[in-house]
């Protein structure tokens, strides 16, 4: 251990580069656990639409920002093979994409009203839906363009910017939210409508700060932040050829939990808000693990790029020994002491049978996350070795065929056609997770990825 911990890409080198994205997505997933907590002490209807309506956005993001965000690799190995002012282009190509997505993007506005339509929640449930997506998705653009801008930093290991970015948003996020749900001091009471808000100007900040960053004299010396924005077909189609299946792969995963949470809104009121408080608080173990994802596809590209695969083994063994230490901390709470967690989200408009009826459903359902969290550590740890690598189709496949399969078929006839209840759905969720544990484990240990690599095999400067 001691050992280890001293190492290149031993425990300190993983932490010193995971931690600070740990931080980074934990103000994400503050920003939206404060949100669904205001809205909760809001309304039950907002806490019932709010997770329905954000996930519905964020599959919309989920390709765009899923190719976008493979500029990290990019940014990895051209940093790990000393080809600094390629590392300013590639960035480059990943910015004019997020351009174009964000006019994809916006044009979603125009189907929103038929999506929730289609998936026939309640009326009033489906008016504030409505209301929260199409805000979210007209600042969608603002995330996915600050995912690839903070490419520059997390792919060369300075996450440590990025995490003071994203907690500026969130120190921005968090009263502004309070203020625009509630209609606190000069602000109007917004409900909903008001988180969004809040959630797309937090958004703005973060781009405008990295901005200003990125393209500093210095940037611009060493890694031609301005000088290479050129458009380079070559090196953006290299992009597109690596990026697509991470984007689809990335759009599966979050339509397989969309669709999820569509279907258990069918069981019910009840059923559909304790979820959607299970899953929210579900976040805390989920979010903070994706920097780890982030770190080690880094610390792994970076190894390609020097030519030394071994680095970015050392360095998987190190992440994943990290992950399951702290998902198994994260078990013990989740079984042993949920109901403190719980409570958070009590309404001030829920009478006393419907906060009891929801709370003993959500500590059901949160012993089931406590089962899955487990194997999404070995998902994230080994699926972010083999994507640092360039080993992208494999994962979409993988995704397609797994979330099809295990999850939105069987959910789909579990409920629609078989007329099962919640504990089944989220029985199958559960092995669906498992499952894709699995799978990346087994194909980051035949080890094909140490032989990828996503840029030139002269790449200098």
């Amino acid at each position: 251990m001691m050992e280890r911990w001293s190492k290149p890409n031993g425990y300190r080198r993983v932490l010193a580069v995971s931690l600070p994205l740990v931080a980074s997505m934990g103000s994400i997933t503050l920003m939206q656990f404060t949100d669904r907590m205001f809205l909760a002490n809001y309304s039950l209807d907002a806490i019932a639409a709010a997770l329905p309506a954000g996930i519905a956005a964020f599959t919309y993001i989920a390709f765009f920002m899923g190719v976008a965000n493979y500029t990290n690799t990019f940014v990895a190995q051209y940093f790990g093979a000393g080809a600094l002012k390629r590392v300013g282009a590639a960035l480059w190509q990943g910015i004019y994409f997020s351009l174009f997505s964000a006019g994809m993007l916006a044009l979603s506005y125009f189907f929103s009203e038929p999506l929730f339509d289609l998936i026939g929640h309640s009326p009033h449930i489906r008016a504030l839906e409505k209301t929260y997506f199409d805000i979210l998705i007209f600042g969608s653009g603002l995330v996915v363009l600050g995912s690839t801008m903070a490419c520059f930093y997390t792919g060369r290991g300075l996450t440590w910017t990025v995490m003071w970015i994203h907690l500026t948003g969130a120190v921005l996020n968090i009263p502004l939210d309070y203020c625009l749900i509630n209609g606190i001091g000069p602000f109007p009471e917004m409900g909903i409508a008001g988180a969004g808000i809040a959630t797309v100007t937090a958004s703005a900040c973060i781009v405008f700060i990295l901005a200003v960053l990125i393209f500093s004299p210095s940037n611009q010396r060493r890694f031609g932040t301005w000088k290479n924005r050129s458009f380079d077909k070559e090196l953006f189609g290299r992009l597109m050829r690596y990026g697509l299946p991470s984007g689809i792969q990335f759009f599966l995963e979050i339509f397989g939990i969309f669709f999820f949470i569509q279907m258990l809104g069918r069981l019910g009121d009840h059923e559909l808000a304790a979820s959607n408080i299970v899953l929210s608080i579900e976040s805390l173990s989920f979010m903070p693990m994706v920097g780890f994802h982030i770190g080690n596809a880094t610390l792994v590209g970076q190894a390609i790029g020097r030519g030394k695969p071994e680095d970015g083994v050392y360095a998987t063994t190190s992440a994943f020994h990290i992950a399951m230490a702290y998902m198994v901390l994260i078990f013990c709470v989740f079984v042993f002491t949920p109901e403190p967690l719980l409570h958070l989200f009590k309404s001030q408009h829920q009478n006393a049978a419907q906060h009891a009826a929801i709370m003993d459903l959500g500590v059901i359902l949160i012993r089931f996350v406590a089962v899955f969290c487990l194997f999404d550590a070995m998902n994230l740890v080994f699926s972010g070795a083999i994507k640092g690598a360039g080993d992208t189709r494999f994962i979409m496949w993988t995704i397609a065929a797994l979330s099809f399969g295990v999850m939105i078929v069987p959910v789909y006839v579990a409920v629609e056609i078989i007329g099962a209840g919640l504990y089944t759905a989220w029985t199958l969720a559960t092995i669906y997770i498992s499952s894709l544990g699995l799978a990346f484990m087994l194909r980051y240990r035949k080890g094909k990825w140490k032989r990828m690599r996503v840029i030139e095999m002269t790449a200098a400067d």
